[in-house]
């Protein structure tokens, strides 16, 4: 296995970290993407330090490659913030459409050069959606009627298995928004595509560890680890 660390928008003002780690065997492209809004520390902090494991081989990939994007949007993390325009508005949407920022142009660049068969896309949203439908905290986002929304179901009974306050359990929505980096590689690319969103009033720690353990899911359900 071999672990190394590429930039992303290089010699830009937005130039920032990623990693591709090499399996033992021919495999899947996965794509692990967070920090595109600059105010969802947990799923920044857990694709750190998924990258971390990995390069300390703490994990080790069994076959296939996987790119880990960490921290998108500096610029936005610096200023704790959303980010201003919102970049996860700004990917392309058909084929024939230009990303609307430079780095959502990198990124997509970045995903159409490795082709990945899975890509997620980790996020933070305010309420949990077991008391309220209407919010987004503790789901996983997918089209209906895809692959990736099949995949989504199983894993969320696993996770919900281990999550012992109903309140915080996971549910699926279906979703469709033009311009988000989940739609641009599934539309354009073809790829499994999932947003995995944790909720903000939960424990950091917490968040954290949901957001690990759901990449850690997806990743088996691939084969990429034991």
């Amino acid at each position: 296995m071999s672990a190394t660390k590429h930039i992303l928008a290089p010699n830009t003002p937005y130039a920032t970290p990623y990693y591709v780690i090499n399996g033992h065997r021919p495999g899947p492209v996965f794509m692990v993407v967070s920090g595109i809004h600059g105010n969802e520390p947990a799923s920044i902090r857990a694709a750190q330090a998924l990258a971390g494991r990995f390069r300390r081989r703490e994990l080790v990939l069994a076959g296939g490659r996987l790119i880990i994007v960490p921290l998108v949007n500096q610029r936005a993390y610096r200023q704790k913030s959303r980010g201003v325009p919102d970049l996860n508005r700004t990917f392309p949407h058909v084929s024939a459409s230009r990303a609307g920022h430079p780095l959502s142009a990198a990124l997509f660049r970045l995903a159409r050069q490795h082709r990945p068969a899975w890509y997620l896309d980790l996020h933070e949203a305010n309420g949990l959606s077991q008391l309220n439908r209407k919010r987004v905290g503790q789901t996983l986002l997918v089209s209906q009627g895809t692959s990736a929304a099949a995949a989504a179901r199983r894993i969320i009974i696993k996770m919900n298995r281990k999550v012992g306050i109903t309140a915080h359990r996971f549910n699926i929505k279906h979703r469709e928004r033009s311009g988000t980096s989940r739609m641009a590689v599934q539309q354009l690319l073809g790829a499994r595509a999932v947003t995995v969103e944790t909720c903000w009033s939960l424990d950091f720690a917490l968040r954290v560890k949901y957001q690990q353990q759901m990449v850690s899911h997806f990743l088996k359900r691939a084969g990429m680890i034991g």
